[in-house]
């Protein structure tokens, strides 16, 4: 774990808490401006953007395996992100960290 990473592991940690914990992260991160952070606060605000606009769409169906098949999605994104924040490595979410990273790219 770099010396970059463990010093930013609170703040990515609290990012993927809830949508409120982002918006702490981000300000915790704006004073210092740590780049494992930054990149954890970009995966966060992804999943939790993708949750509630998937869940506008989902909202319309009436369907339990349309239903279970979102959480199910979500929850893996926000597991997988959580981990690497532990773990201090920068692994981005499957299927959409990379557009996360390009949509948000104005978070540093």
């Amino acid at each position: 774990m770099t010396p970059t990473a463990e010093e930013g592991k609170t703040t990515a940690i609290v990012a993927y808490l809830t949508i409120i914990g982002t918006i702490i992260a981000y300000f915790m991160n704006n004073e210092h401006k740590n780049p494992f952070a930054s990149f954890h606060i970009r995966q966060a605000l992804g999943i939790h953007i993708t949750f509630y606009v998937l869940g506008l769409i989902i909202g319309m169906f009436d369907s339990w395996i349309i239903t279970w098949s979102f959480w199910i999605f979500i929850a893996v994104l926000g597991v997988y992100g959580l981990v690497g924040a532990f773990q201090g490595e920068q692994k981005e979410v499957p299927l959409l960290g990379t557009y996360f990273q390009k949509w948000f790219s104005t978070i540093r």
